[in-house]
């Protein structure tokens, strides 16, 4: 509870919530805003010292081992999941991060959350990820 808070800060400290931010970073053509750009260097370098940290330990604090992703090939369902994903990001201006942080004010969030919600439940259900990676 306590990290989502402190990343809900980030959040709005960063101005991430304000689509015009993420929309602003994606017109490259247009009237670039760089504030993106700053804060993914800075969750960079924060998760690069981190991670060695915490992986340096024997086990996470809550668990009896970590687990730590596997795959190294960028396969069909994470090329088509990684469009889709900024497809979306693109057109609604936030991720899942803070949309969630300004869903209460309504407006693109909700639909951007809806729309998350159905998309999970559809390749929950269906294993459309499994198909794609030919599983």
């Amino acid at each position: 509870m306590l990290a989502g808070v402190l990343f809900a800060a980030g959040l709005v400290l960063a101005g991430m919530t304000d689509p015009r931010n993420v929309i602003g970073f994606l017109d490259v053509g247009g009237d670039w805003r760089p504030n993106l750009a700053l804060v993914m260097l800075g969750a960079i370098a924060v998760h690069s010292l981190a991670h060695r940290v915490i992986v340096r330990r024997g086990s996470p604090l809550l668990r009896d081992v970590f687990h730590l992703p596997t795959a190294r090939e960028l396969d069909r369902g994470l090329l088509l999941g990684a469009a889709l994903f900024g497809i979306g990001w693109g057109l609604a201006g936030v991720c899942p991060g803070p949309a969630l942080v300004v869903l209460g004010s309504g407006g693109s969030a909700v639909v951007f959350v809806v729309a998350l919600v159905v998309g999970m439940v559809l390749h929950d259900r269906t294993g459309l990820g499994a198909r794609l990676r030919g599983r």
